[in-house]
């Protein structure tokens, strides 16, 4: 008897739905923590682009003020004629330059997934690097407790 066992159970070649069943519990668990992980990868990879975004803009404004003898005035339109890079919004948007004085000016670029929004003003020579939690996915990104 235990040798007509033996045959048999030699003769089947495949798995056992209780196996399939624990294969596929055991990738679901593994999707399960990796999912929610990559979203958040991708939330901070576009709040890292509306980071970069509004730092070009910095540049161009400080740009813009050294041909203009040091005056930021006029500016808005300026700034994606001085960095052509400006214009691309797949990632994050630039938002038009605001406060802009003789002595200053605020720009700022919110993210597209996020809805992040960080911001750079400088007033009389005194920078300042706040940002703002959109409504978007992929929390927590990179503004946290209002900074950045």
């Amino acid at each position: 008897m235990l040798s007509k066992l033996r045959r048999r159970a030699e003769d089947e070649k495949g798995f056992t739905l209780i196996e399939l069943l624990v294969v596929i519990l055991i990738i679901a668990i593994l999707a399960a923590v990796a999912i929610p992980t990559f979203l958040n990868q991708r939330g901070k990879a576009y709040d890292s682009n509306a980071q970069s975004m509004v730092k070009a803009a910095q540049v161009a404004e400080e740009t813009y003020a050294t041909s203009n003898n040091g005056a930021y005035t006029s500016s808005t339109s300026a700034l994606q004629s001085i960095d052509p890079s400006l214009k691309d919004t797949t990632a994050a948007t630039l938002n038009a330059p605001t406060n802009v004085s003789s002595t200053g000016y605020t720009v700022s670029a919110t993210a597209a997934n996020t809805g992040d929004t960080f911001t750079i003003a400088m007033s009389n020579g005194v920078q300042t690097d706040t940002c703002s939690v959109g409504s978007g996915g992929g929390s927590p990104g990179a503004c946290t407790s209002g900074s950045w």
